[in-house]
This record gives C-alpha cells, structure tokens and sequence, in this order.
C-alpha cells in the first residue's frame, strides 16, 4: 500500500495500538503495538473483521455504529461518555480510549484508528473514587461527630447554665433567709421588749396596789398585762400562721357561710377592742349564702378590719362592705386612718415590711402578707387604694363557686 512506506515509522515505533480498517470494517493494517495489546500476530489481524477484537457482547451495536461512522466519517474520540472494551486473543477483556480518524486514498476509504489501553487508568480512577466515596463517608462521619459533640456540648453549657441559674437562686434565697432572720430578730426584740417590760413594771404595780387595797388601779396594771399578753400572742400566731403558708400545710376546708351574719359576728367581736369613738359600720348586698372556708377567711377580716382600728384616730369611722353575686364575692374594708405614703405601697404585702409614718405603731409587719396568701389559697386577689392622711381601702375579690343563693 503506497502510505505503508509514508507511515511505517510511526506504525512501528508508536507506543499505542493502530489499526488501519477498511470501508467494510476489515483490518488492513496493524502496529506492533496491537500485536502486544491484543496478543494476535499481524496475520492473525489482518483481513479480519474489526470486531475481532471487541466483546461478542458489543459486536452487534458496534457493527451498526460503525456502518452509521461510515456514512459521516470524520475525526473524533469514539464513544464519548460511553466505557469501550476490547478483548485479547486469550479472552481477557479490559477498558480502552479509541480515537478515529478517517482517510482516503485511491485505494479506496479507511479510518485509522488509535486505541490505548486504560486499564491502569480505569483502575487508578476506581480507586480515586472508592477513595472519594471514602472520603465522603468519612467527612460525613466527622460532621456528625461535630454535630453530636456540639449537641453534647450545648446540653453541658445549657445544664451549667442552669446550674448556675440554681446557685443564683439559691444563693439568692440564702440571701433573702438571712435578711429575714435578721429582720425578724430585730422585729421580734423590738415587739416583745416594750410588751414584756409593760408586764414586768405592771406585775410590780399590782401588787403594790393590791397590798394597798386600790383595786381600781390595780385592774388597770391588770388589763394592762392582758393588753402585752395579747399582742405578744398575735405575733406568735402570725409567725405560726406565716411558717404554716409557706410550708404548704394550710388546706381549704370549704363550708357553707351565711356571709352578713358571719361578718356581723367578727365586726361585733373586734367592736369591743376599737378605741373611743371608733365605729365600725357594715352592710351587705346580693347572695347570702357562700361556700368559703370559715377560719381563712376569719383571720383575713380580723387582720384587715384589726389594722383598720390600729391605723386610725379615734372617733373615726370604719366601713366594711360585702357584695355577692353569681360570679365572684367583693369585700372591702374602709378606714380614713393616716393612709400609706406613695414610696412605700409597692411593698405592702412583702414580709416585715412596714411604711415610715407606721414605725411608732405595734406590728410585725407580717399581717398583709399573711392576708394575700390567705387569699392566694382562695384563688382571689386584693388590692387597695390609699392617700396619706385621708385612709386606705382594701379591696378583695374571690371566685363564688357557689351560684345560688
């Protein structure tokens, strides 16, 4: 063939495989190169169909692509995206790259066709993927590690968080404890010295008058211990009542109450203690009957209406009110006593505390504490109103689970 000569060197000598095929699909030619990839000699090549060398698997479709090839020859890698096999005289398959490019010459149509072996690049690219894949398994794995030790992370900075919240608290609270038991012991040296010396100096007294038979004098040293005795029993019984709410050991007994009557009593029985001129003055409106337990609200009455005679002047006027209807009961206790300066009603209902203009008046400070955790547990609120020097009114509001009369 006239080009044999022209190319002979580079058939020769060329590291990749080169087979020259015919318009029919025959081997016309073939390097030493195909000789060693394909393990056929050069007339085992020869006159042979191309498909010789391509997996029986293939021959088929490789036959119509090339039939196609042939009617639009022009130069281009051959089965781009596509895996190309070819096959060896022992029967060993293995991956090749095939470049074709077409000629033509008075022999007639050829296309030369240059194939390489890659199987140790298919190999090498086997394993950059099962790396790749590796790779990703592993970066996976690690973000999910990250992502759990962060979790594990936030969890111990959220429960030292809370830790931390706790010991505020906690501390906070030892704080608040401390300053109560010193509120407390100040309160209580100061409550039970002026009552406890009244009654040492009253007990001297009456004897003395006793001895010379001035029983006039000798009752009022008397009622004067009585007076101590009581007060110092109030502040106990507010202690006791206090420690009893706050321990949860205070239960609603509920019971059914003929409510005017029941506040007419309490008024009658704290009317004998009021000071000279004192009045206290009631009236009713709506349901009589209510379902509320009797001892609770006893004492709020007796704390509210008993503040109500020790913060006001005497001859004054003092007005307890109670409204039923179906849905809640409204009581209100009125005096027009020395009134609580501005500064100090946001702190009214606090333990121990005690406005500046009623420091000279006896008290503990712990009765309207005591009142709004007595109407916690009645689930009511209370509020007041109040203007210095012109009195206070509280104002309590409880549910009425009782809707008939």
């Amino acid at each position: 063939m006239p080009f044999e000569d022209r190319f002979s060197a580079l058939f020769k000598y060329a590291s990749e495989s080169i087979l020259v095929v015919d318009q029919k699909g025959k081997i016309v030619l073939a390097n030493p190169a195909s000789e060693k990839l394909f393990g056929f000699t050069a007339e085992e090549l020869l006159n042979q169909p191309i498909e010789l060398v391509i997996p029986k698997r293939y021959t088929h479709k490789h036959v119509k692509d090339r039939e196609t090839y042939h009617k639009n020859p022009h130069a281009r890698s051959m089965g781009i995206g596509m895996d190309l096999y070819g096959i060896s005289k022992s029967g060993e398959e293995f991956p090749v790259e095939v470049s074709l490019s077409p000629f033509e010459n008075n022999d007639g149509k050829f296309v030369i066709a240059f194939i390489i072996d890659i199987t140790i690049r298919k190999r090498n690219e086997e394993i950059l993927k099962q790396q790749k894949v590796e790779l990703e398994y592993l970066t996976n794995e690690l973000e999910k590690r990250v992502k759990d030790r962060t979790l594990i992370l936030e969890e111990a900075l959220h429960e030292l968080e809370r830790s931390q919240e706790e010991l505020s608290s906690a501390l906070e609270k030892e704080k608040e404890l401390n300053e109560l038991k010193t509120r407390f012991v100040s309160m209580a040296s100061h409550e039970f010295r002026t009552p406890l010396a009244t009654i040492l100096s009253s007990l001297s007294l009456a004897k003395k008058y006793g001895e010379k038979n001035d029983a006039e004098n000798q009752i009022r040293h008397i009622n004067r211990i009585k007076t101590s005795v009581t007060h110092m029993t109030d502040i106990l019984n507010d202690m006791l009542s206090l420690t009893k709410l706050e321990e949860g050991k205070i239960a609603t007994v509920l019971e059914e109450l003929q409510l005017d009557d029941f506040i007419s009593n309490i008024i009658q029985e704290l009317q004998a203690v009021a000071k000279p001129g004192q009045i206290i003055q009631y009236n009713h409106q709506g349901y009589c009957c209510v379902l509320l337990d009797g001892k609770i609200l006893k004492n709020i009455l007796f704390n509210l209406i008993s503040n109500a005679i020790k913060f006001s002047p005497e001859g004054a006027k003092i007005e307890v009110h109670s409204v039923v209807n179906e849905k809640e009961i409204e009581l209100r206790v009125k005096d027009h006593g020395i009134g609580i300066p501005e500064e100090d009603q946001e702190h009214l209902f606090e333990r121990f505390y005690r406005a500046v203009n009623a420091t000279n008046i006896q008290g503990t400070g712990l009765g309207l504490n005591i009142v709004a955790k007595y109407i916690e547990l009645l689930n009511g609120n209370i509020n007041f109103d109040s203007k210095l020097n012109f009195g206070t009114t509280f104002i309590i509001k409880i549910p009425n689970i009782n809707s008939t009369e």
